[in-house]
């Protein structure tokens, strides 16, 4: 609970209080209410202006605690850029001392690239001193021949050195190719050879096929010629067969008249026409030996038709 609360709880009592004591000195002190009315004004006039005083107290504090409060924020915001400027700073030398380290190494590096420089400087120089009795040779050597100094030599023979160089690396690259086609002519060699036996092999299988095959075929070729010869022994027989069949046909059945016509290769229908003529046959004997037995003096007479259809019958050869 904020001051600025109790002090407004305080000047809501106060009237209850002045009733109350106004009352109770109506009740004993009629005489005087004027007077202590002109004092409870008079206090009251003072309450008030105090009530405005702790107003603007409390208006006054209020207005220095958001100065407060302000300036707290301000202290935030400048330690905060104070730690920001530090670590800055911080990364600022941090970087500084790497770069200083970083020039540091650099310097070594130089001197010790300076000291090998002077020290390839006097090996060269001490190998211009060793060569020069070489120089001396080469000058007079380009005096004897048509070059006009020991540098135009010196090229000369550079070039010399370099065509011979150029002409081991052909010779060097030659003798590769040639070394790398001379293993594949060996690998193409063996992947013959090997297809080849592969071939060979294969030939050797299809030849033990085709003598199989040669086999099974003279089987059934043997097969077929007794299949043949069966077949025309059968057909000998079955024609043999048809000419005893119409033989006999032509034997039993020539002489009725008003039947239908058989045709000469119709095997099966002469057959039945034979059944039946050996069954009429066998019927009218049985009717034949059953009549003579009761009429005996009809026999010659019964016998006489068979006797001249055997003669008839005999006429024509059996095939």
């Amino acid at each position: 609970m904020t001051s600025r609360t109790v002090r407004k709880k305080q000047r809501s009592r106060q009237p209850e209080r002045i009733s109350q004591l106004t009352g109770a000195s109506g009740r004993r002190f009629t005489e005087q209410d004027r007077l202590k009315k002109r004092e409870l004004k008079d206090l009251d006039k003072k309450n008030k202006e105090r009530v405005e005083e702790l107003e603007n107290l409390q208006q006054h504090e209020d207005e220095l605690q958001e100065k407060t409060k302000k300036i707290k924020e301000l202290n935030l915001s400048y330690v905060k850029i104070l730690e920001d400027q530090a670590a800055e700073f911080t990364e600022r030398a941090e970087r500084e001392r790497k770069e200083l380290l970083q020039l540091d190494a650099d310097h070594e590096r130089l001197v010790v690239e300076l000291a090998e420089e002077l020290e390839s400087k006097k090996e060269r120089e001490h190998l211009l001193v060793k060569l020069q009795p070489y120089a001396d040779i080469f000058e007079r050597a380009a005096k004897l021949t048509k070059f006009k100094d020991a540098k135009s030599l010196a090229d000369h023979m550079e070039n010399l050195l370099r065509i011979r160089e150029s002409l081991l690396q052909q010779n060097l690259q030659k003798r590769e190719k040639y070394d790398e086609l001379r293993k594949t002519l060996q690998s193409k060699q063996e992947q013959h050879r090997l297809m080849r036996l592969q071939k060979t092999y294969e030939l050797s299988q299809l030849e033990v096929e085709h003598e199989k095959v040669r086999s099974e075929v003279l089987d059934w070729e043997t097969k077929w010629n007794h299949i043949q010869e069966t077949a025309s022994k059968k057909t000998l027989l079955l024609g043999q067969i048809k000419m005893a069949t119409l033989n006999l046909y032509e034997m039993t059945c020539q002489d009725k008249k008003g039947e239908e016509v058989v045709d000469i290769n119709d095997t099966e229908k002469q057959l039945d026409m034979v059944r039946m003529f050996i069954k009429d046959t066998d019927d009218i004997v049985k009717q034949y030996q059953n009549s003579s037995q009761r009429q005996e003096g009809k026999k010659k007479d019964k016998r006489s038709f068979p006797s001249h259809h055997n003669k008839k019958a005999s006429k024509k050869p059996l095939a």
